[in-house]
């Protein structure tokens, strides 16, 4: 069983929180793991877009993203089953 901890929210937060369990038909404790992870999610994107814009800014580096990603692309064929 995961240990619990306990969180303080505005109450217009927990208002929020308790419509969409309402809506949703969800207890308020999946709909706030679930906001949490789609966020975690958000922001891990966030992260690695600003990444590759930081590589593209490189243009050395960004053409050996490219040619790495050419490489991979040829090695797609190589493991394809044979007749």
């Amino acid at each position: 069983m995961d240990q619990t901890s306990t969180v303080t929210i505005s109450n217009t937060s927990y208002q929020t929180l308790a419509e969409i369990s309402a809506l949703s038909g969800k207890p308020i404790e999946t709909v706030l793991e679930q906001a949490i992870e789609q966020y975690r999610r958000q922001q891990f994107l966030a992260a690695a877009n600003q990444a590759y814009l930081a590589l593209r800014d490189r243009p050395e580096a960004w053409q050996e993203e490219l040619e790495e990603r050419e490489a991979w692309d040829i090695t797609e064929f190589d493991s394809s089953p044979t007749a």
